[in-house]
């Protein structure tokens, strides 16, 4: 049994290691390749900003204004909110900010999905559904750079997207281990996946705000009709297995405010972790169908496969079959109990080795690239690298709780107030 454990370990790392290799080829890319860019004379598209806000008065103003602030023609860029069973004034905040606000009260469908599928629908019945080109889509806690709709819109026009994903940087990236375990996985995910993706040809997956989906995408679709707990990753997926193509705009760059308390993250990482459970149950077919027979998307279906594939919970099944060995043998000699103590804790370090190392890698990586991006003092974005192994690591028992138990959908309240973010720009 010992041999077979230990053969199994083997056969997974050598399994794994083949399964990503193709990501070594996107760290090469998104280190030494430029990104890609749209059309310098593009033509100017008209866009609509939806934003999805449940209790969100004390930051939504600011990101109306950052809107609305942009350099692009204001006459092609409207402003909606879904005030989505609010109980503070979110409403009346974003009425004065200059949004077109719609006040959603719904205790049955709960969630962003579902909000958002209610808005398109009702901008369609109210305004029509030629009248926009393409949707952005935002949280309320965003700033956004001046140059993003611009940016977006030159990628938008080449026509080869159904929807772009934007750089995704963080307001807060210094205010703790947490904030910063967020932010570091953002940028890589900017940086060393939808970057070379895009270069590459292969899908991207937008990553819940700072995205534009075009009108003719929810006109086929009928709304949103992604209500899964990770509804952005299920479009995601959706849109790979159906040919639709995703692709990345590195110049439109999105700030967004990272959880501080582990409480929070806790809940935040539960309900993705659930919802990726949800994805894996409902698209592994369709992905595997992908890979063989799509020729167009062979290499995106297979990516997405990669990047919703329960790997955590294969080796967390491996370390408890080695557990459940070393409780057995306790019935055993002494020195059989001491072998297999021997081969759980040489088991057990170098899963931990092997994963924290490939984890401050992925971090120092980031890192390096990004440093001019990340707000903050020098020493703590390199204290905080050390630390992005043990935010990971803490998806463990998060993907456990969250196999096991009862998820439901949860608003992360944001706080980062006008002075905070002012402290952290300087």
């Amino acid at each position: 049994m010992l041999r077979f454990l230990e053969s199994l370990q083997f056969v997974l790392f050598v399994f794994f290691t083949a399964a990503y290799a193709y990501q070594i080829v996107y760290l090469g890319v998104g280190l030494f390749a430029k990104a890609r860019q749209g059309k310098q004379d593009a033509k100017l598209h008209r866009y609509a900003a939806i934003i999805s806000a449940r209790n969100e008065e004390g930051v939504i103003g600011d990101l109306i204004r950052t809107l609305k602030e942009q350099n692009y023609p204001k006459e092609l860029l409207d402003v909606y909110v879904v005030a989505d069973n609010c109980t503070d004034d979110t409403a009346g905040v974003s009425r004065k900010a200059g949004a077109i606000v719609y006040e959603r009260f719904n205790k049955v469908q709960v969630g962003k999905g579902y909000a958002l599928d209610w808005l398109f629908k009702r901008i369609f019945a109210d305004k029509g559904e030629q009248t926009y080109d393409g949707f952005f889509v935002f949280d309320a806690d965003n700033l956004v750079d001046p140059n993003f709709v611009r940016e977006m819109n030159k990628m938008f026009d080449t026509g080869e997207f159904a929807a772009l994903t934007s750089y995704r940087n963080s307001k807060n990236f210094c205010d703790n281990w947490i904030s910063a375990g967020y932010a570091l996985w953002f940028l890589r995910e900017s940086r060393f996946l939808n970057q070379p993706r895009t270069k590459l040809g292969v899908n991207c997956a937008i990553s819940g705000t700072g995205f534009l989906v075009a009108a003719d995408v929810i006109r086929e679709d009928g709304g949103w009709p992604y209500h899964l707990l990770t509804e952005d990753i299920e479009f995601s997926i959706a849109s790979a297995v159906r040919g639709r193509k995703i692709g990345y705009c590195a110049g439109a760059v999105v700030y967004d405010e990272q959880p501080v308390q582990f409480r929070q993250s806790w809940d935040q990482r539960m309900r993705w972790s659930k919802g990726f459970y949800q994805v894996d149950a409902k698209y592994t077919a369709p992905l595997l169908h992908g890979c063989v027979r799509h020729k167009k998307s062979k290499m995106s279906c297979y990516d997405m496969l990669m990047t919703v594939a329960p790997c955590n919970l294969v080796t967390i099944g491996v370390l408890l079959l080695a557990f459940v060995v070393c409780v057995c043998s306790l019935s055993e000699p002494a020195f059989i109990t001491y072998r297999v103590l021997r081969m759980l804790g040489r088991l057990l370090f170098a899963t931990l080795e092997g994963v924290s190392f490939s984890l401050f890698l992925f971090g120092a990586f980031t890192m390096a690239a990004e440093w001019k991006q990340i707000r903050g003092k020098a020493w703590k974005k390199i204290f905080y690298v050390f630390t992005f192994p043990l935010f990971m690591l803490t998806y463990i028992p998060i993907s456990l709780a969250a196999l096991v138990g009862k998820v439901e959908w949860k608003p992360i309240r944001h706080g980062l107030t006008k002075a905070q973010d002012s402290k952290e720009r300087a």
